[in-house]
């Protein structure tokens, strides 16, 4: 990519996937990330779908594969790692979960992972479970073992995430939660119309917590003909700036890397179920592409030429999920 005139203060990518193959997946995968001027990117370590042993098999390989590359990876275990990893131009790296069952039903598991380096999670991965509802299931409330979650996570030192978590669900977790709850990678839904997307009231009740919409760069939930280019971003961070205002908008990609030997999923589940092709999946409902992050300087440079001041492209590109680590993470 060609070098950029504005360079943001801190470049953050709030999602991304590596496929959980413990043993196949190269974390070189992460290269793109460093050699592209990104400051931090949170990725997958696990699914509803993943069992427990998966994902503390997936966290231990990554964890060790990135301590293995010094020159261009930093664990990010707390706040003021990011600053250390920023000062010696390294990639921050940090873990999301996606999903609670791994939880095992028990909110002491909250600091156990946070400990692992999961910076963020969601409770429900398109589908309800016992702690809250899905975005492609029935649309119910948090449960009261949700109620207790929410607080583990407040209390444990992760960002509360509300991607691919059913409406009700989402709009009670911001009303419970005492820290800023983000959607780390969510479009709105008059833009992107597909069913994981997220409405105005969500969005708004988002952002009267103090949190941040990541704008998502899949092509399916940008509804976009082609791979999400520049363009594609910006009318998606203006229509969110318009809503909400340029403090609680920020960018998590989703991009989703493969590895031809690699298999992340498990045996013996049936992927339709996370992924129903009635609710917009699979053949002739949209393309798969993602938005590249080597064109994340790129996109900086658009907001201004459309604009956008200094201080809130910076904002956009990451401050403003600095500024929820920095509240959220102990």
């Amino acid at each position: 990519m060609t070098d950029t005139a504005y360079r943001p203060s801190f470049v953050w990518d709030a999602h991304a996937c590596l496929p959980l193959d413990a043993v196949k997946t190269p974390i070189e995968l992460l290269d793109t990330y460093a050699d592209s001027k990104i400051d931090y990117v949170c990725i997958n370590v696990g699914m509803d779908m993943n069992s427990v042993a998966h994902i503390l098999r997936v966290i231990a390989a990554f964890r060790a594969k990135i301590a293995a590359r010094p020159d261009k990876y930093l664990q990010i275990e707390t706040f003021d790692d990011l600053a250390r990893a920023k000062q010696a131009g390294l990639l921050g790296v940090g873990f999301d979960l996606e999903g609670s069952v791994m939880l095992q039903d028990m909110p002491e598991m909250v600091p156990v992972f946070a400990r692992l380096g999961v910076k963020q999670i969601h409770f429900a991965y398109n589908r309800n479970n016992s702690v809250a509802g899905g975005c492609h299931d029935t649309d119910i409330p948090l449960t009261d073992l949700g109620h207790e979650m929410v607080r583990a996570v407040n209390r444990g030192g992760m960002i509360m995430d509300c991607s691919h978590t059913g409406r009700q669900s989402s709009l009670d977790i911001m009303r419970v939660s005492t820290k800023p709850v983000v959607f780390s990678h969510a479009n709105p839904k008059i833009l992107g119309g597909h069913e994981r997307c997220i409405d105005d009231a969500q969005i708004r009740a988002c952002a009267d917590t103090g949190g941040v919409i990541g704008v998502c760069g899949f092509q399916r939930f940008m509804k976009t003909p082609n791979a999400p280019d520049i363009p594609d971003m910006i009318r998606h961070i203006d229509y969110l700036v318009k809503l909400v205002g340029t403090n609680h908008v920020g960018i998590g990609l989703d991009t989703m890397p493969s590895v031809a030997v690699a298999n992340d999923f498990p045996d013996g589940v049936d992927s339709a179920y996370y992924w129903p092709k009635d609710r917009g999946y699979g053949p002739g409902a949209g393309g798969a592409a993602v938005f590249d992050p080597r064109k994340l300087p790129a996109l900086a440079d658009a907001l201004i030429s459309a604009g956008y001041k200094p201080d809130d492209v910076d904002r956009i590109m990451g401050e403003n999920f600095v500024r929820v680590a920095k509240e959220s993470w102990l």
